[in-house]
């Protein structure tokens, strides 16, 4: 099967769109964004269900239960094919055989909605999400009606995506692999005029053989800046240092280091609220506040803030969008309080951002008890590879659950991930860690230690067998759920 490199359809001469893996988060908010451009969009995946089939019947959009080569007929003017699909997939081998020409959801979206657009990408091996949020949270207070398509849903929005009239498309620039015809960083098709690079880590073991295969994915993205274009860089982290060394463009570098063009100094939490001071090229610039805990999303903050400057946003107007910013589902995301103990979900599970979001929460809360659970569920934190540098990451949490992965069949028993022996290393630090073989294992222990002022942070980038909404129910009637 080969890849359609240039799509002949102009947009006007293209109705009907079909989309493999239409129930995928992105490629469900894809498929929003074409309808609400007026085309007609049908769909087909092997799991159709809530949300996001009750999302795409709101759409009006026809889904099909499964593929195969039934699904292209009546013959739609495009396929675009979704990262979960398959070489061997029934459905891309009929297509295969026919003519109707294909693309993969990232040149999709640069061919639809980025390339009459200033593209505005945010990458980095942590805080996409969260820093292109605010990005476009802090464009639409300004007034600037931004177009996004973001990996989480933004509460002001309640969405994922928007269709705006304004100049800018904001996008979550994944380093993650295209589709099976296309093994390249998806951030590698969205003609980026702005970038903000926020971090330059191991991940996606499963994609990436080490830190040099990512770092030379992030050089081939910088060097696709226009020279009149700029990268909005955290050059504390060396590594982000060395990825835009050949920057064919200007650089302005953010973080701590006062002699940085933007830097971050005066941390302050208050609750759920940062208050921090920006320094501009050396000199007093801003005093600004975001409602989100931690100085990773204070640097988050100044990244958007360095972006929104360069669109000519004033200071002012950019400390009340930061402000205002109602967060993101999945982030630090307050899912309930019962009896005054309050539940956290959190996307998190790389080291780094583990580490992060658990201090971060210490000091939101402070004084009070602090109960992590922790899922081990991508592909990299089930290896072996991140087992010695998951050890310090709970240092801030009171007590901490971690649930034994479900193991990578692929993957040999030695290489695998250890919930056991990552308790084991925890409870030798001083800390209070305990391991357990499922869920069910999890929600049985926690109920009876839980008091008044616990505040208990669940991190998983899945679903967790529901664990939020179960543990909640425990709490309210003081049984299992």
């Amino acid at each position: 099967m080969e890849l359609n490199k240039e799509l002949n359809h102009a947009p006007e001469n293209i109705h009907h769109i079909h989309i493999m893996g239409v129930c995928g988060t992105g490629m469900a908010a894809l498929a929003g964004m074409l309808k609400s451009a007026g085309f007609e969009i049908s769909g087909s995946d092997k799991a159709v269900y809530p949300p996001m089939s009750l999302f795409l019947e709101e759409m009006q959009i026809t889904v099909f239960d499964g593929y195969g080569a039934q699904n292209l007929e009546p013959q739609p003017d495009l396929v675009i094919v979704g990262n979960v699909i398959t070489r061997k997939n029934p459905e891309a081998i009929a297509l295969a055989k026919t003519d109707i020409p294909y693309l993969s959801f990232p040149q999709a979206l640069a061919h639809f909605f980025i390339q009459n657009r200033t593209s505005l990408v945010v990458t980095g091996t942590h805080g996409k999400t969260t820093t292109s949020s605010l990005l476009a949270s802090c464009l639409y207070r300004a007034n600037l009606d931004p177009t996004f398509m973001i990996g989480g849903i933004v509460r002001e929005f309640d969405a994922n995506f928007r269709l705006g009239n304004g100049e800018h498309f904001i996008s979550e620039g994944d380093e993650y692999d295209t589709a099976f015809f296309d093994k390249e960083s998806k951030f590698l098709h969205y003609r980026p005029d702005i970038a903000i690079i926020t971090s330059v880590e191991f991940d996606h073991a499963d994609i990436f053989e080490n830190l040099d295969a990512i770092k030379r994915s992030f050089k081939k993205f910088v060097s696709l800046l226009p020279k009149d274009g700029l990268i909005i860089a955290h050059l504390d982290d060396p590594n982000v240092v060395e990825v835009v060394a050949n920057a064919p463009c200007e650089v302005q570098g953010y973080g701590e280091n006062i002699n940085l063009d933007w830097s971050l100094t005066d941390v302050k939490a208050d609750g759920g609220t940062t208050h921090f001071r920006v320094n501009h090229k050396g000199q007093e610039w801003a005093n600004l506040r975001v409602q989100l805990p931690g100085k990773h999303n204070c640097l988050n903050a100044l990244a958007v803030a360095a972006v929104l400057h360069h669109a000519g946003v004033t200071p002012e107007t950019i400390n009340k969008g930061l402000s205002l910013f109602g967060g993101i589902k999945r982030r630090q995301e307050v899912r309930g309080i019962v009896n005054n103990i309050t539940v956290i979900d959190d996307f998190a599970h790389h080291p780094t951002a583990v580490k992060e979001t658990i201090q971060a929460l210490k000091n939101a809360y402070e004084g009070q008890r602090l109960v992590t659970v922790f899922e081990p569920r991508t592909n990299s934190s089930r290896r072996a590879i991140f087992q010695q540098d998951y050890i310090p990451c709970f240092d801030a949490s009171d007590l901490t659950f971690i649930r034994e992965p479900v193991p990578l069949e692929s993957v040999a028993k030695k290489d695998l991930f250890s919930a056991k022996q990552l308790t084991s290393d925890i409870n030798k630090r001083g800390k209070h860690a305990i391991s357990c073989p499922d869920t069910e294992s999890i929600l049985t222990q926690l109920l009876p230690i839980l008091k008044a002022n616990d505040v208990v942070a669940i991190l998983s980038n899945g679903g967790f067998d529901n664990i939020h909404n179960r543990l909640l129910k425990q709490l309210h009637t003081g049984k299992a759920a």
